[in-house]
């Protein structure tokens, strides 16, 4: 079990992880620069030649390292999002300029579903200049699915047909809150003309079999209370993160206008093309560990067994064949 962590902290390996990693960074600085001084009209094919011919003797004989594997990912991402790019940046040079999203619907009404920008996604834009922003999104998103879980985790626990929710024609606010109100009105019925009523105290937890018919409606009214206020702040939490990414959604719209070329050529430079392929290539280097992994692993698993213990047991089995031999009336020879 301990193999995995063993090979990635020993120093031979570590020594590795960095070699390759200042071997990326090297290949990346020079063609990174390179790729900056673009200018509008060049050929995209020239561009491709150059980044893999030099990318594929960059990594020829790295050890635990299969350069045309390598070689592969630069291709695929190329035909997949840096041919597009660079046709985009041969033809209008360094401009990020977004477009809206038109569809239309079955009547033919044109219906405006936002917008995009295919040379600088807003993730980008996001990534580098409304981090915080994006972080405060995560942060409530994050509540939220917590109160969603919680709420789920209510209805399924009281949702069955003999479940204080499941008794509901529907699980919702309007049913709920008709519900607690009929609790009340049972409870006003019930109570002495010249008695004072106390509101029940929710517990820490829910009563599972109530011993008596006034525990019963406590522990159904503490289970409806308790669904009204996850419900209320499962909305409440849904509003504001809606707010907060229409507001980030603004931000990053009005940010493209100002952009300075040198700006774009550093998101889709560094923050797009070289991190895809950083990111592929350490992909190489995880699969390169695994294999190291899985052949000691392989390898301890084969050996685990001592050859004296081996030989002991044949010893054993063997004597046992023998003697069944001999019962038989048969001999080993």
């Amino acid at each position: 079990s301990s193999i995995k962590s063993t090979i990635f902290a020993h120093p031979e390996f570590v020594a590795f992880t960095t070699s390759m990693n200042a071997n990326f960074a090297v290949w990346r600085d020079h063609h990174a620069k390179t790729l900056r001084e673009l200018k509008h009209g060049f050929h995209a094919k020239d561009v491709v030649k150059i980044l893999a011919e030099d990318l594929l003797g960059h990594y020829a004989g790295k050890p635990l390292m299969d350069n045309y594997a390598v070689y592969q990912h630069l291709m695929d991402y190329w035909a997949e999002t840096m041919l597009d790019d660079c046709y985009l940046i041969s033809i209008d040079g360094w401009k990020a300029e977004t477009s809206r999203i038109i569809e239309k619907d079955k009547k033919g009404k044109e219906k405006d579903k936002g917008w995009i920008c295919d040379l600088v996604p807003k993730a980008l834009i996001v990534a580098r200049y409304f981090a915080k922003e994006q972080a405060a999104i995560e942060t409530r998103q994050a509540e939220l699915d917590v109160v969603t879980a919680s709420l789920a985790e209510l209805e399924e626990e009281h949702g069955g047909e003999e479940g204080f929710l499941g008794a509901l024609d529907k699980i919702a606010k309007a049913e709920v809150n008709a519900r607690l109100k009929e609790l009340d009105a049972e409870q006003m019925k019930a109570a002495p003309r010249n008695g004072v009523l106390k509101a029940a105290e929710p517990s820490a937890r829910y009563l599972a079999k109530p011993a008596s018919a006034a525990e019963e409606e406590a522990a159904e009214r503490e289970v409806l209370q308790r669904w009204l206020s996850l419900a209320e702040n499962e909305t409440a939490l849904k509003r504001a993160l809606r707010e907060q990414e229409a507001a980030l959604d603004k931000l990053a719209y009005e940010k493209y206008p100002k952009l300075s070329e040198d700006e774009i050529k550093a998101l889709v430079v560094d923050d797009k093309w070289m991190a895809h392929l950083s990111d592929a290539i350490h992909g190489e280097l995880d699969r390169a560990s695994q294999a190291l992994t899985g052949r000691v692993r392989e390898l301890a698993e084969r050996y685990a067994t001592p050859v004296p213990k081996l030989a002991a047991e044949i010893a054993t089995l063997t004597a046992r064949v023998e003697e069944q031999l001999k019962l038989m009336g048969t001999a080993w020879k």
